[in-house]
């Protein structure tokens, strides 16, 4: 199969690639090891749309995430996503550390940041009565929002498959080579394709893509970062993001409300060897709760409902790298892209699109169609649309998930629709199934009959994930 540009990774930064990509008379094909979008990285991090005011001015980091946190409120439009400007503070604990929250507002300024300003306590207390009574000062970004990253990933994903791109799922990328004539030919477990043009966006796994075509240039360490969720009546604890003050392994533990009501804590951040741990632990976890509560107090930490652990592709650059080979020309690195990375992506596939134009002619679709429908949630409803809806498709009348309160009609559209579900987790991330109190305790039953049904196969072959 011939595509003009082959795209390595169905993350967030693939998939909003892919869908900027998609505006163009191109063929496009996203490959990914996983059976969904959304496996990896994007599938657990802190869900913030980042101010932009820790990355040094001049960085691709700062530029590309005040960029992006621009973009998201006509992307919430567009791809029907949740996303609010919810606000950011990093707090302060001492008097001695003010100079440390002067230095941010300062590279805010320089980066473009609308709106910081510093609070002294009460000032501070005013908007979080929650904060630690240790909190000196905070730096308040009124930029910052939440966003489902689910969500997001799939709609860039959704969008681009409506407007022509192709996904190839569990396949991994087995080789590549680059032919005289400029001609790149991707192996996958899947059989191979060939393209004019190869852009990796393999997360932690993208200096191990690059190398198989490209003398090496970069490293990539995993860092694994542990959360904990708490139930929906904890989320009215903060009313916006708190962190603490930065250091060089990241922005700390946060105390964060979620779009969907729930109180996240975390992450951890310990750099790993593995590329696929993701366990959770005792002590990373318990970091978790002793340092969130340095920020907030009043945490009730007996609504946990989970945890998760994430892994953050953390290049030795120190900076995000989007670059063409200096040598193979028309492959693309879109490698190191850890926190802010979620908040960059739109616009790191518009830095993706300006490259691609100097290698590929792009010329615009007539017909591109930047809309997608998300599925409707009957839980937020009015009533007269529910009973329009339920009328319409009686399976919405169906509860299935108590605990988050969705219909069988829900989950049958997560998966009969393009991209649909193909696992637990693929349902529950669309639809949030089984994300609630009991954890699938209730539900899971009832979805595996519905995929089993749908997929033609037995209980036994339905999959949790991968």
């Amino acid at each position: 199969m011939k595509y003009d540009a082959v795209i390595i990774g169905a993350g967030v930064v693939g998939c909003a690639a892919a869908r900027e990509l998609s505006r163009y008379d191109l063929d496009i094909l996203v490959i990914d090891r996983e059976s969904d979008v959304c496996e990896g990285t994007s599938k657990a991090n802190s869900a913030i749309i980042h101010a932009g005011f820790d990355a040094a001015p001049g960085t691709l980091k700062a530029k590309l995430n005040v960029q992006g946190n621009a973009m998201m409120d006509k992307l919430s439009e567009e791809l029907d996503i949740p996303f609010r400007r919810s606000g950011a503070m990093v707090v302060c604990r001492e008097e001695s550390e003010l100079a440390k929250l002067e230095e941010l507002l300062e590279r805010g300024k320089a980066n473009g940041v609308e709106g910081l300003k510093i609070l002294d306590r009460n000032e501070a207390l005013e908007l979080e009565p929650n904060l630690s009574d240790e909190v000196y000062a905070a730096l308040y970004a009124p930029t910052s929002g939440i966003v489902c990253p689910f969500e997001m990933t799939l709609a860039f994903a959704e969008n681009a498959h409506k407007n022509g791109a192709e996904f190839m799922l569990s396949a991994a990328v087995t080789g590549i080579s680059r032919d005289e004539n400029g001609i790149f030919t991707v192996g996958t477990t899947k059989g191979a394709v060939t393209a004019k043009c190869v852009i990796n966006c393999a997360g932690v796994f993208s200096d191990k893509i690059h190398d198989m075509v490209c003398e090496p240039s970069f490293t990539i360490a995993p860092r694994r970062g542990e959360y904990m969720l708490l139930d929906r009546n904890a989320g009215k604890t903060v009313n916006c993001t708190i962190f603490q003050l930065p250091t060089k392994m990241g922005k700390g533990i946060l105390v964060s409300p979620t779009v969907h009501g729930n109180l996240l804590l975390g992450p951890t951040a310990d750099d790993t060897e593995n590329r696929e741990d993701t366990a959770t632990t005792r002590g990373g976890l318990g970091n978790v709760r002793a340092k969130s509560a340095l920020s907030v107090k009043n945490i009730p930490y007996g609504q946990v409902i989970t945890s998760f652990a994430g892994l953050r592709a953390a290049g030795n650059t120190g900076d995000f790298i989007i670059r063409e080979d200096d040598k193979v020309k028309g492959f693309i690195d879109a490698a190191g892209i850890e926190s802010p990375g979620l908040t960059s992506a739109p616009a790191i596939a518009l830095y993706i699109r300006d490259i691609v134009a100097g290698i590929l002619p792009l010329k615009e679709k007539p017909d591109f169609d930047p809309i997608r429908k998300g599925i409707p949630k009957l839980a937020s409803m009015p009533a007269e649309e529910r009973a329009e809806l339920i009328r319409k498709r009686p399976e919405y009348g169906q509860i299935v998930c108590r605990c988050e309160q969705i219909s069988e009609g829900e989950i049958l559209d997560s998966i009969e629709r393009p991209l649909g579900a193909a696992t637990l987790d693929g349902v529950k991330r669309r639809v949030r199934a089984g994300m609630g109190r009991c954890q699938a305790g209730f539900c899971s039953p009832k979805v595996i009959d519905m995929l089993a049904k749908k997929q033609g196969i037995t209980y036994g072959e339905v999959k949790k994930n991968g």
